[in-house]
């Protein structure tokens, strides 16, 4: 067994050392057989090496069918289906620096499939500058197209043909940046329902154990009692003639109730006394002595039924016992 392990262990390694570098690194970064790659390649790369690395792609995932070539600038513009494929790569090529703008970023997530990775190579700098973001910013930006676990991979130096291509920068403010990130396990523009329950919760709370000897001493029971050993008391027998009696109203009457000098009586608030409904129809008999007095009893249904010295004459009609009141709309002004 352990001659076969060692067996295997130097075939392997003499498989990666025949192979080309661009296929160790890509079986490092876990491209499998069957897996579907879209490289994404920028201006000016160089034909011969983009050719030798789609081949050592199409090596490894065992068909150049599953490999697909796209230029950056005509990726919004392809026909390429959503989430069709398993890898993209882009910018790999060490001849190249390209600067991927938000809207490539999001083709790249729409075409990629659920649980599909992105590996990426842009040049940053330590502050944003001509377009060169830093790599915090190239980060968030692939955060931002739908893209998580986003990781940096590497850092190394530019190429000089990769850095010939932008100006403005000196070599030592640029470096070479590899980030990868993966696509989340579901479909943009999918939907579940989410278990929410806005309610308060109240906190339960234990009730506490009761004593066996306390809950028995406020218990009870019909074995408990005995008829013959409990006397029953008559409640009437409790009252006395004295408390049968109606008690008189002016006996229920504060002392000082109603008394208020020379003032006018008047019952206090809540009055229970009886006093306060004395007063009032004491109100209601002045108030009804206090009205004109009709000999004929016809004063109340209107002017045809009065007489020339009716006190009623010249008002609207209205029923026995009420106060005519005339409204400031029918006075008007002599």
């Amino acid at each position: 067994c352990v001659t076969l392990t060692r067996l295997s262990a130097q075939i392997s390694s003499a498989a990666k050392l025949a192979a080309s570098p661009e296929q160790v690194a890509m079986a490092d970064l876990g491209v499998k057989a069957g897996d579907k790659v879209l490289l994404v390649w920028t201006q000016p790369s160089s034909p011969t090496a983009l050719k030798e690395f789609a081949e050592s792609i199409g090596a490894i995932v065992g068909s150049q069918n599953l490999v697909s070539l796209e230029n950056m600038e005509r990726l919004q513009l392809s026909s390429h289906a959503a989430s069709s494929y398993d890898w993209v790569l882009s910018g790999l090529l060490p001849d190249t620096a390209p600067v991927h703008s938000s809207e490539t970023l999001a083709e790249i997530a729409r075409v990629i499939k659920p649980s599909g990775k992105l590996v990426l190579e842009e040049p940053v700098t330590g502050s944003e500058v001509n377009g060169i973001r830093t790599a915090a910013k190239l980060v968030s930006a692939l955060k931002l197209s739908g893209l998580v676990n986003v990781t940096e991979v590497k850092s190394e130096a530019l190429s000089p043909e990769a850095l010939a291509q932008l100006s403005g920068f000196q070599g030592h403010s640029l470096s070479r940046l590899r980030v990868s990130a993966l696509k989340p396990s579901f479909e943009v523009g999918s939907s579940t329902q989410l278990k929410l329950s806005f309610a308060k919760k109240t906190p339960q709370t234990e009730k506490p154990a009761l004593d066996p000897s306390a809950a028995k001493m406020w218990t009870l029971s019909a074995n408990d009692m005995n008829d013959d050993d409990i006397d029953l008391v008559d409640s009437d027998e409790l009252l006395d003639a004295e408390d049968l009696k109606k008690p008189d109203p002016a006996s229920l009457r504060a002392s000082s109730c109603g008394e208020s000098g020379t003032k006018k009586k008047k019952a206090c608030k809540n009055c229970t006394c009886g006093l306060a409904e004395e007063l009032e129809q004491e109100s209601k008999a002045a108030q009804k002595a206090s009205q004109p007095k009709s000999a004929c009893g016809s004063c109340y249904l209107g002017d045809a039924f009065r007489c020339a010295s009716c006190p009623y004459l010249g008002m609207p009609a209205f029923k026995p016992g009420e106060k005519v009141v005339l409204a400031n709309t029918q006075v008007a002004d002599a």
